[in-house]
């Protein structure tokens, strides 16, 4: 796995901590433990697959679509980046 720059240099996760393994417990099918992992690897992957079908295919207000799914995905990143810092602090203080 490639190393966190942000984790290696400040010792703190960055927002995308966890995709590698996430990604990784998906190949595995380990759906379950990969959505734990990281809650919204399952969200990037819809966001990537509709962009490759949408390369080829184009949708009616497919640009809405698009934008509201990278909305939703950096929403769901850093809801779960939040709760994560906020356990990590009370867990060590």
């Amino acid at each position: 796995m490639l190393p966190c720059v942000n984790k290696t240099l400040f010792g703190i996760d960055c927002t995308g901590c966890g995709t590698q393994r996430a990604a990784l417990l998906l190949f595995r099918g380990q759906f379950t433990e990969a959505f734990y992992m990281y809650p919204a690897i399952y969200l990037m992957l819809f966001l990537v697959v509709f962009l490759l079908i949408n390369l080829f295919v184009k949708f009616k207000h497919d640009h809405k679509i698009k934008i509201g799914l990278i909305i939703l995905t950096a929403s769901v990143m850093a809801g779960s980046y939040i709760i994560k810092m906020y356990h990590l602090f009370h867990l060590t203080n």
